[in-house]
């Protein structure tokens, strides 16, 4: 009982400091008691949070940079993209540099006396990118019941329409130029260099030339278009022959 007692008023002798306190001590004391309760666990999720952070920070900095090879590679697209930019310009230019590496090409075809397979299948990626430049964007079979889109002139008194393209030219050159080149180095692979009668290449080439270029020419007879726009006609008016008379 006495040491209940002592228990009690050692309780209130607290409770009457605590009363006797101002509200900021108050404060304080509630405060860094429940800073106590808390235990080291705050202090280490603090410190946690903080190495996180800076780990992140550190990591975007690593991960985040991009590679020297990537970098390389972006440049060197960039470089050719600007290149092909300063030369759309110059339509007859680029043909002129694409016949050339076709004249070397089928000299060094010629020299080696093999890789015909691979040459056969430039002549066959060749034809249908010549098509592709050929035809409409917008083919007159499929908007023959249709009014939406724009349609091909089949009349001379007709709005004017300039022919749209399912290959643009500077896309055929580029395809064409690239095809020349990826069939160049395909020479240096013996890999490639499969053995086959060459003459009966050349026949089923021409009869496949053939064939696929009659079908082309009727299309374009049955529609009534030109795959070629030779620019909006333009009319004058009469000229003023009457005469004047003086007053």
């Amino acid at each position: 009982m006495e040491g209940f007692a002592e228990e009690v008023s050692f309780t209130v002798s607290r409770g009457k400091k605590f009363r006797d306190r101002t509200a900021g001590e108050k404060a304080a004391l509630i405060q860094n008691k429940s800073d106590v309760s808390k235990g080291p666990y705050t202090h280490a999720h603090k410190c946690m949070s903080c190495r996180m952070s800076e780990g992140d920070s550190v990591g975007d900095s690593v991960h985040g940079k991009p590679s020297v090879v990537y970098r390389f590679f972006t440049r060197l697209g960039q470089i050719y993209q600007s290149w092909l930019d300063k030369s759309t310009p110059y339509t007859a230019v680029r043909w002129v540099v694409t016949l050339g590496l076709s004249f070397i090409y089928m000299i060094r075809v010629y020299l080696l006396q093999g890789w015909y397979i691979v040459t056969y299948a430039l002549g066959i990626y060749h034809l249908n990118l010549f098509i592709a430049f050929l035809s409409p964007k917008v083919d007159p079979s499929l908007m023959e019941d249709s009014d939406d889109g724009p349609s091909l002139p089949t009349k001379q008194n007709e709005e004017f329409r300039p022919f749209i393209r399912r290959l643009p030219e500077f896309k055929f050159w580029h395809a064409a130029t690239k095809g020349i080149l990826v069939a160049m180095v395909c020479t240096f692979f013996e890999a490639f260099n499969v053995p086959v009668f060459w003459p009966i290449l050349v026949m089923y080439f021409i009869m496949l030339f053939c064939i696929t270029m009659k079908r082309q020419i009727k299309h374009m007879i049955k529609y009534r278009y030109i795959p070629f726009t030779h620019g909006k006609r333009r009319y004058k008016g009469k000229e003023d022959v009457g005469k004047t008379f003086a007053s």
